[in-house]
């Protein structure tokens, strides 16, 4: 195993999102003060095929050792409020003395290597206040796909394979795998997705989910059990369960 190899605290921030709805994206991640001000750039994929399209493309055109950069994926429907730019680089710039060897930083996340998984976080999710009770920064070993960041010379890249979905727990898993962490930082912003929490999914999105969730069974089968945000998987073929319970509940 190779430890990846320390960093400075971050200067930079290079944003990178994926659209498929200009309405969503003009209304919320475009209006988002450090975004709309210029002040930061943001790179946006219209209709990419998957999360690592546009974030790996992003990440290549980089310098390779961007040590003071971090790449930052963002849905198209999270609001930054404020000077959250600067509230994000702060926050990285404290976790780093106590926590040299972090290369991927969240806003939430689960702690589930441990008996009783733990979830950290402070957002806005669809209207509902999220302040879990871990102190922050909290390292974890899952994070949502909402919002993360990457240190930019560690070329940590997302896998093609989980689509639009386990994106990031994969990242997360593939730091660890290099003797890095992943942190779960307090920097509070808004999500305003339009799935319902917990509901009834359409068959487009349960085949996406189905498809990116063996991927991940798959390539990390020895690194089980692992609880992301919305679903805690114990074996290969929890996701096609999980799913196939989302599908019952439909009128």
């Amino acid at each position: 195993m190779t430890k990846t190899a320390e960093a400075k605290p971050a200067a930079e921030l290079v944003f990178v999102t994926a659209v498929s709805r200009l309405d969503v994206f003009g209304r919320y991640l475009c209006q988002s003060p450090c975004i709309s001000s210029g002040r930061r750039q943001l790179v946006a994929f219209f209709n990419a095929p998957s999360a690592a399209h546009a974030f790996n493309s992003t990440l290549d055109s980089l310098p390779a050792d961007a040590s003071s950069t971090w790449l930052v994926w963002v849905h198209q429907d999270v609001l930054l409020p404020g000077d959250w730019d600067e509230l994000f680089l702060g926050a990285l710039r404290s976790a780093h003395g106590s926590m040299p060897s972090m290369a991927v930083a969240g806003v939430y996340g689960v702690a589930s290597a441990q008996a009783n998984a733990r979830r950290a976080g402070h957002v806005l999710d669809r209207g509902s206040p999220l302040r879990e009770p871990a102190p922050l920064p909290c390292e974890v070993d899952s994070l949502d796909e909402l919002l993360f960041a990457v240190r930019a010379d560690t070329r940590l890249k997302l896998d093609p394979a989980m689509g639009f979905d386990f994106y990031a727990t994969d990242l997360v898993l593939q730091a660890q795998a290099r003797g890095a962490v992943a942190v779960v930082l307090d920097a509070y912003c808004e999500h305003w997705s339009d799935t319902p929490a917990g509901g009834a999914i359409p068959d487009r999105m349960a085949e996406r989910i189905l498809r990116s969730g063996k991927a991940f069974e798959a390539k990390w089968s020895h690194r089980l059990p692992v609880e992301t945000s919305w679903l805690k998987v114990q074996a290969p073929g929890d996701v096609e369960r999980f799913v196939s319970g989302l599908r019952n509940r439909q009128p």
